[in-house]
């Protein structure tokens, strides 16, 4: 057993993915960690940026960031060209190795796939390339949008809400909670996309928003989670992050 704080970078691209992404992680660490506390989860890990007092490392400041620190990174993977966000995640990695405050215990890469699922190929390059990470580096990316592991869990909480998914299943063909990966528009406010799908049903609330990820069942989140990247990046926090404090993986 490790009671230690441990400091967790996010690299993700912007404020809505730092609000969902450490919300999933700490309930992830309270379930499989029996003496982590949901409310003494801030004495055991820190979510930061480049630096202590910053929330994030955006992934758009990425490329600014490492060529103002002289970093200059090209070549193969492996043998094997870059996939999309290979480079980026090289980078990102690269920056926080020079640039970056010590301590750092974890690396948390998220993405939005835009219905480009070679992103999650170009992660995995960059982190393969490292060989075995220490620090642990996991992976995560949504399928199509962040929106889309919201969506998973949303459950109508009184009529106006079930009158709204009605709506939006007459009007897409499909339950959006149930086949998020569906939402493929990548023109806001297009049928079919996430945003528009999101914000429709929970008012446009944040709060509402929350409790998407906070209050539903993880059997849930995994199970409609498939299609969209949830479920693999629930459990890469499983197997990568948790073992920060149990000392076990798998």
């Amino acid at each position: 057993m490790n009671t230690a704080s441990h400091s967790i970078v996010i690299v993700c691209e912007g404020p809505g993915d730092h609000r969902t992404v450490p919300a999933i992680a700490d309930r992830v660490l309270s379930e499989s960690v029996e003496w982590m506390l949901p409310e003494m989860l801030g004495a055991y890990r820190q979510w930061r940026g480049l630096k202590h007092n910053q929330p994030f490392l955006a992934w758009k400041q990425v490329h600014t960031l490492a060529s103002e620190a002289g970093i200059r990174l090209n070549g193969f993977f492996n043998g094997e060209p870059g996939a999309p966000d290979a480079f980026a995640a090289r980078r990102a990695l690269a920056l926080l190795k020079v640039a970056g405050e010590d301590p750092i215990d974890a690396v948390i890469l998220v993405r939005d796939s835009d219905n480009d699922k070679e992103r999650l190929n170009g992660l995995k390059q960059a982190r393969d390339e490292v060989g075995n990470p220490n620090p642990p580096i996991i992976i995560g990316v949504a399928h199509t949008k962040r929106e889309c592991w919201v969506l998973a869990g949303f459950t109508p909480m009184d009529k106006a809400e079930q009158a709204r998914l009605g709506a939006l299943k007459q009007e897409l063909g499909f339950d959006p909670c149930l086949h998020a990966d569906e939402l493929t528009a990548q023109q806001d406010g297009a049928k079919r996309d996430a945003k528009r799908v999101l914000s429709q049903l929970t008012g446009n609330s944040v709060d509402r928003e929350s409790t998407c990820w906070k209050e539903c069942s993880f059997h849930q989140l995994e199970a409609r989670g498939q299609k969209t990247g949830l479920a693999a990046f629930i459990q890469e926090l499983r197997t990568k992050l948790v073992p920060l404090w149990t000392g076990r993986t798998g």
